[in-house]
């Protein structure tokens, strides 16, 4: 297919199902015929289809980075955001790239047929700004908390740390 370009898996089946009416009224030396007469002798010689339909998705899970974005064949696509962090199971079939926690559907985007593109769904978008702007004010402590404040001797003393008193201590920094 050297020289052919295809916008998606449907353009490339239309023009294979043009070529192949052509291709296979040739006579082929290798098998000694043409293709369309021996399809009779190829579909006698096959064994029927399992019952269960097989696997064309290809699936994985992995810990959704900071970015929130997965790869998937090239591509980048988007993730809702609160997930960063997570485990996340991830699905491409050859229509569809869908991102999953624990049943939750977190994305589903197209699948892009070309390379190194990144496909961004708005909502994420605005998911990760709320939780950016979230992060950035933190909540303030409630009025009449008490705040813990620990003396850092304590740690001095979990850990066996003495200073030395030298002629420069004085009593009242010493306690």
């Amino acid at each position: 297919m050297p020289g052919r370009t295809f916008r998606s898996p449907a353009d490339f089946n239309t023009q294979l199902a043009d070529w192949l009416p052509i291709a296979n009224s040739r006579v082929v030396r290798r098998i000694g015929g043409r293709p369309i007469d021996l399809v009779s002798v190829d579909t006698a010689a096959m064994l029927s289809l399992p019952p269960v339909p097989a696997l064309t998705a290809a699936y994985s899970q992995i810990r959704l980075p900071r970015d929130y974005y997965v790869r998937v064949h090239g591509n980048d696509y988007s993730v809702d955001p609160w997930a960063i962090g997570h485990l996340v199971e991830v699905a491409a079939d050859l229509r569809q790239v869908s991102v999953t926690r624990e049943g939750r559907v977190l994305a589903e985007h197209e699948r892009r047929w070309s390379r190194g593109l990144t496909v961004t769904d708005p909502l994420h978008v605005k998911s990760a700004a709320r939780l950016r702007e979230q992060f950035q004010q933190p909540m303030p402590a409630a009025a009449g908390e008490d705040r813990l404040m620990r003396d850092l001797g304590d740690y001095d003393r979990a850990f066996g740390v003495e200073f030395p008193c030298t002629a420069s201590c004085n009593d009242d920094w010493v306690q």
